[in-house]
């Protein structure tokens, strides 16, 4: 039933995509820029939503849009270069396991949470501000919050479950000769 809805929901958004619908300008979508003391830029968006929103597109909205030989207008929300943290995210490199690596300075880190951490502290003038949005706005119609579950439960092993399942596995290896 999740599935359906979270379906259903990016079809909603695929019919409005093709339609041409684009959102007010000056709406709530603007809320993500705000300038603060000493003309400093402060951003109100969640990279971590954002960064599940775009997946989310690109799992599922791109496929359609490819299909269709459809372009995305520069003036949709979805497009990419509307992104407020795309080119920072574009610029991470996981080297491996345990590294990250921020190609602007080439600069190393344990996890992902810390080369944010970096991009934040130290690469915010890189942000794309000008008419850029915040994709975690999107992620009550994207379901953002049950594809991040899924991803959880998903990766928690249950002994108790793999040991009920193993001979539905053994059974269906017979079926996939090497």
């Amino acid at each position: 039933m999740k599935k359906a809805r979270a379906v259903t929901s990016i079809a909603f958004l695929v019919i409005l995509f093709l339609q041409g619908k684009q959102a007010k300008e000056g709406s709530d979508d603007s809320r993500a820029l705000i300038h603060g003391k000493e003309d400093a830029l402060e951003v109100h968006c969640s990279r971590e939503r954002s960064r599940v929103a775009w997946k989310i597109i690109e799992d599922y909205l791109t496929p359609f849009v490819e299909q269709a030989h459809y372009q995305i207008p520069i003036k949709c929300r979805l497009h990419h270069d509307n992104d407020i943290f795309r080119d920072q995210e574009e610029h991470k490199v996981h080297v491996d396991t345990n590294e990250w690596q921020c190609s602007y300075c080439k600069k190393s880190f344990y996890a992902e949470k810390f080369l944010d951490q970096h991009f934040d502290s130290r690469h915010y003038d890189l942000l794309n501000v000008n008419g850029s949005k915040c994709l975690a706005d999107l992620c009550g119609a994207l379901h953002c919050d049950h594809v991040t579950n899924t991803k959880l439960r998903k990766t928690k092993c249950n002994p108790a479950a793999v040991a009920r399942n193993r001979h539905y596995c053994e059974s269906r290896r017979q079926l996939f000769p090497h």
